[in-house]
């Protein structure tokens, strides 16, 4: 019942080695990298401009990327968004040039400072260390200042979560779709680090490959092929008593498993009309009625359930049906019926034997 894509794409940093659990809790997915630097600088302790120490702001609100099927060109919108930052740092003289009065230095960086929330990871010892904060929706900037001043101060890996909005697959075709998203990096960019800590690349490229790989299945049981068509109550009525029957029909159960689009039509050894015939040996000749009914959750392009929809060698009325929900395994039925009007003939022919063959077509090629 869950309409989304499954994100494969291997982590690293704390959703792959700290806490998995909590990550997938959130939702949230991270990545280190060490190909990352800033140039070593210098914050005075206590400063009041807080671009001019140790500050974030990163791109924490949701973005749109469009990807775009690589052979049809059918497009559909991821949306991603920040959700979580961290580095490792490095202090000189010490990391103890973050302590102010009654606060160890471990404080300041495992708890994060609002709008950030703290993740409770950090590692490190009187050299460097390794944060990560988490970051709300839309969250402004989160800073610290030193209580020492620092003569050194520089990141030197890069590590960030991201949130992820996927469209329904349900609804797209099967295939690859392919779309990139460019943060910049840099002051006054998407991601802020201030005026003083630059990093060395001003470009953060996000390339999203989505893969599409439907799944139809139609099953019948054994003997299922072979359809007898039998007056309601079966011919003992005619027999014993001589009453004519209203109608011949049987109805057919199946198994479909379906997770995206197809349509339905007839193929038949004998056309009449938009329908299948079926004839004797004598060459009389009747058409057949087939119609369809579909389990919950495979609606047609009108968003209505499929019950006794009738079946068309043109396909009209089935040329489109959508799995709103993944469908697996469930029981569906046809029906063959033989109408009243057209029955006439046949009953002044006791005896006779009429058949016919009748294709219906699952096509995922909508």
């Amino acid at each position: 019942m869950k309409n989304e894509f499954r994100n494969t794409t291997p982590l690293s940093g704390v959703c792959a080695w700290h806490f998995p659990a909590q990550c997938e809790r959130m939702g949230i997915f991270s990545i280190r990298t060490e190909n990352f630097v800033t140039a070593p600088t210098a914050i005075e302790a206590d400063h009041q401009d807080v671009r001019k120490g140790a500050m974030w702001q990163v791109p924490s609100s949701w973005r749109t990327v469009q990807v775009t099927h690589s052979g049809t060109g059918e497009v559909a919108d991821v949306q991603v968004r920040i959700a979580g930052i961290g580095h490792r740092f490095d202090t000189r003289p010490n990391t103890m040039a973050w302590e102010v009065p009654e606060t160890y230095w471990t404080w300041k960086w495992m708890y994060a400072p609002a709008p950030c929330a703290s993740s409770g990871f950090l590692t490190g010892n009187n050299a460097y260390a390794l944060f990560f904060w988490l970051v709300p929706e839309g969250a402004g900037v989160c800073s610290r200042q030193p209580g020492q001043n620092i003569t050194h101060f520089w990141l030197s890996t890069f590590e960030f979560a991201y949130a992820l909005k996927t469209p329904n697959p349900l609804t797209m075709s099967p295939g690859q779709y392919t779309g990139s998203l460019t943060y910049s990096m840099g002051p006054g960019m998407d991601f802020d680090f201030g005026d003083v800590v630059i990093p060395a690349d001003n470009q953060l490229t996000l390339n999203f490959t989505l893969n599409v790989e439907h799944i139809l299945k139609v099953n019948l049981p054994p003997g299922g092929n072979r359809v007898e068509l039998l007056p309601e109550g079966g011919w003992q009525a005619w027999l014993n008593r001589g009453r004519r029957p209203s109608r011949l029909l049987r109805d057919q159960t199946f198994t479909i498993a379906a997770s995206g689009r197809f349509k339905m039509n007839l193929e038949c050894g004998l056309v009449i009309g938009n329908t299948c015939g079926l004839r004797n040996g004598e060459g009389d000749q009747v058409p057949l009625q087939v119609a369809v009914t579909l389990p919950f959750g495979l609606n047609d392009q009108y968003d209505q359930v499929v019950s006794k929809r009738p079946l068309r060698l043109d396909g009209s009325g089935t040329e489109l049906i959508q799995a709103k929900h993944y469908v697996n395994q469930r029981p569906g039925t046809l029906h063959f019926e033989v109408d009243k009007d057209d029955m006439g003939g046949m009953l002044e022919k006791p005896g006779s034997t009429y058949s016919g063959m009748v294709t219906v077509v699952w096509d995922s090629e909508v």
